[in-house]
């Protein structure tokens, strides 16, 4: 089965199979579940914040022992908010149950709930100190099962009446990625008119550059739309979900290709390494697990943060993506010490060894960036630290006819036939 087989398999089943994301209004149904926390959601509130729950058909059942501890107590049960600020402050109180902490915002216990059958709650509560929030549930009965309909809100005013269902440092996003994709637009068209050009020096390597700057564009228009709904009524859109999701995917595989060729020497030292061809191998198994944990971590995160182990599997699906990242820099840190273990080097080989080693700088920091950058940096800044990256690549690797390190030497054996291949006239 070859490399197309697998990511069309791939893209197929994730159409099918992925369900929307639920935007900041969520409608979740837990089920006989003994968890003693169940993180909901976390929310930048301002000053007009409200945050409202509704839950309903509520069970508790305990396991049946000879004691009087098998009696849930529901006063023990409950939802509460607390600022990210104190969380230091919490984790260092010795209490029995988090309900008893004087950080938290207690919503409601379920001895607030109506009588059986319908057993149900409804609360809006006001923020009145803007900060970072999250919302948990907590059960500090051991041996009880809690079955429940659960529905939050979370949302910001705007002069006191519109809503605004995204997180105080979100709610720019819809403008934002809506710029960023006029941008990655307008970046285009300048690659095309280079490329008409300078026609003769293109190849599909080129080609494959254009086609990642479509993809991103459109990714992040996709962005723009599903935020700025998101904003407006709580819910993004399903159709426009989906399409953001193959946009992101297309995206991700088009980068890597371009990562890894340009890695493995195509244009600079392929040509005087002709035993150094590990790229299909790269390729073949870097981008369908890359493929497949990008998947993963979207299906993960379309489920929610209180789906059990959510935690620990999105954990390690975004160190097995992030490791795809830092294996694309092999084959570039390969070439280039082979290249310094060579006695005898030809100057073109020089210059092409100092032009990919100064590339490989720049996508090492930019990838630094990307998977760390995002806990400290906003994502404006990691959007203006792309479009740099995908600037300097594009200038570098340029179908410019007189930029003689992206010209194979064609004395090489073997260089011909290499050039033959890769141009398209």
């Amino acid at each position: 089965m070859n490399l197309a087989r697998i990511v069309t398999g791939v893209l197929l089943l994730f159409v099918l199979f992925t369900a929307p994301s639920t935007g900041e209004i969520t409608s979740v149904k837990i089920r006989s579940d003994n968890r003693r926390f169940i993180f909901f959601e976390n929310f930048g509130f301002t000053e007009t914040g409200h945050v409202s729950i509704a839950i309903s058909s509520v069970s508790v059942t305990s396991v049946p022992v000879t004691s009087n501890l098998s009696q849930p107590n529901p006063s023990r049960i409950g939802f509460y908010l607390f600022s990210n600020v104190v969380r230091e402050y919490m984790n260092h109180e010795d209490i029995p149950c988090d309900l008893d902490s004087k950080y938290i915002s207690l919503l409601f216990t379920f001895q607030d709930l109506s009588p059986p059958p319908r057993s149900s709650f409804n609360k809006s509560h006001s923020v009145t100190f803007p900060s970072d929030y999250s919302l948990y549930f907590t059960n500090c009965n051991p041996l009880s099962y809690v079955t429940m309909d659960v529905r939050t809100e979370f949302y910001n005013t705007d002069n006191g009446n519109t809503k605004d269902y995204l997180s105080a440092e979100l709610t720019q996003l819809p403008s934002l990625y809506s710029n960023f994709s006029l941008v990655y637009l307008i970046l285009l068209g300048f690659w095309i008119l280079v490329c008409f050009k300078n026609k003769l020096s293109v190849n599909r390597f080129h080609l494959l550059m254009g086609v990642l700057l479509v993809m991103k564009s459109l990714s992040l228009f996709c962005a723009a739309k599903i935020h700025y709904h998101t904003k407006v009524t709580g819910n993004p859109l399903h159709d426009w979900n989906i399409m953001f999701h193959i946009c992101q995917l297309i995206k991700a595989v088009l980068l890597y290709i371009v990562m890894v060729v340009i890695s493995d020497g195509w244009f600079l030292l392929r040509p005087f390494l002709q035993e150094k061809i590990i790229h299909k191998k790269v390729l073949m198994v870097l981008i369908p697990i890359q493929v497949l944990a990008t998947v993963a971590l979207i299906v993960k995160g379309e489920s929610g943060p209180f789906i059990k182990g959510w935690v620990t599997w999105n954990s390690v699906l975004l160190a097995i993506e992030t490791g795809c990242c830092y294996v694309i820099m092999f084959p570039t840190v390969s070439l280039i010490c082979s290249v310094w273990e060579t006695e005898e080097t030809e100057n073109d080989t020089k210059a092409a060894r100092k032009y990919l080693a100064m590339f490989s700088m720049v996508f090492f920091g930019y990838m630094v960036i990307m998977c760390y950058g995002i806990v400290s940096m906003s994502i404006g800044l990691l959007e203006v630290t792309g479009l740099g990256f995908y600037m300097v690549m594009f200038c570098m690797f340029n179908p410019f006819v007189k930029n003689r390190y992206l010209q194979p030497n064609l004395k090489e054996p073997g260089a011909r036939t290499m050039q033959e291949e890769f141009v398209l006239i």
